[in-house]
C-alpha cells in the first residue's frame, strides 16, 4: 500500500501530526502539496468533491492506495487510528486504544484553542485586527488552559511507568504530545520554560520521541519546515507575557 499525504505546503499545520507519526513508525508516503504546490491541493480537493464520492472537507487528508483502489481519510485524529489499526500499531486491547483516540481527541482541542490565541474574533482577519481580543484569550490559554491539559495529560502519562503512554512503545498520542510541546514552546517560550518541572512526565515522553530514529532524521532533514506566523502555532511577544 502506498500513502499521498495532503496539506498546505508552506506550514506544519496540523499536517505534521500526521507526519511525525508516519515517520517515527517508518511508513513512506508522498508528501503531494510539498512536492507540487498549494494548486495542486486546491484541484485534488475540487476533484474529490466533484467525484460523487465522500470527500475530505479539508486538508490535511491522507489517500492510501492498493493496486488499483484507493481512498481518502481526513481529520488527523481520524487518520492517526486508522494507521495505528492498519499497521498494528495499536496495544491490542479495545479498551485502551479507545483512550489513547480520546487522548488524541483532546490534543486536537488544545491545536483549536491554541490557534484561536492568535486569531479569537475570527479566522478571516489579520492578526494586527484582532490584536486585543488576543491578548485576552492568549492570557486566559496560558494561565487556565495550559495547566488543566497539561495535568491531564500529565495523569495520563502515569498510568504505565515509561516514556509513553504505553510504557516503552511509543505510539500516535505520543509523537502528537511531541508535536504539542514543541509548538506551543515555539508560541509561548517564557510561559513554557517557567511551567516545565511541574510536567515530567510530558516532558519526558517529548524527549523519547525526539530520540526515535525516525523522528530524530526528519528533524534533521529540510522536510521538517520551521514553525512560523503562517502556522497554527504563531510566536508574538506580547502574547507571551509572563
Amino acid at each position: 500500500m502506498s500513502y499521498d499525504l495532503w496539506y498546505w505546503p508552506g506550514i506544519q499545520g496540523r499536517g505534521e501530526f500526521v507526519r511525525l507519526f508516519m515517520e517515527a513508525a517508518g511508513l513512506p508516503y508522498r508528501d503531494r502539496a510539498r512536492q507540487a504546490d498549494a494548486q495542486a491541493l486546491v484541484e485534488d480537493m475540487e476533484a474529490r468533491e466533484k467525484s460523487g464520492t465522500f470527500a475530505p472537507y479539508a486538508p490535511p487528508y491522507l489517500v492510501a492506495r492498493e493496486g488499483e483502489d484507493e481512498f481518502a481519510i481526513a481529520q488527523v485524529a481520524h487518520i492517526l487510528a486508522w494507521l495505528t489499526d492498519h499497521h498494528n500499531l495499536g496495544s491490542g486491547d479495545p479498551q485502551t486504544d479507545l483512550h489513547l483516540i480520546q487522548l488524541q481527541l483532546t490534543i486536537t482541542d488544545v491545536v483549536a484553542e491554541a490557534h484561536d490565541t492568535h486569531h479569537p474574533t475570527g479566522g478571516g482577519l489579520y492578526y494586527e485586527d484582532q490584536k486585543q481580543a488576543a491578548a485576552t484569550a492568549a492570557k486566559g490559554f496560558r494561565e487556565e488552559r495550559i495547566p488543566k491539559y497539561f495535568t491531564h495529560f500529565e495523569n495520563a502519562l502515569g498510568v504505565n511507568s515509561g516514556p509513553f503512554l504505553r510504557a516503552d512503545r511509543f505510539g500516535h498520542v505520543d509523537t502528537s504530545l511531541f508535536q504539542l510541546v514543541e509548538g506551543l514552546r515555539y508560541a509561548f517560550p517564557k510561559r513554557m520554560a517557567r511551567i516545565a518541572a511541574d510536567y515530567p512526565r510530558i516532558w519526558a515522553c517529548r524527549d523519547a520521541v525526539a530520540e526515535l530514529p525516525g523522528v530524530a532524521a526528519y528533524a534533521k532533514s529540510e522536510r521538517r519546515i520551521p514553525f512560523n506566523e503562517d502556522g497554527i502555532f504563531r510566536h508574538y511577544p506580547e502574547l507571551d507575557e509572563q
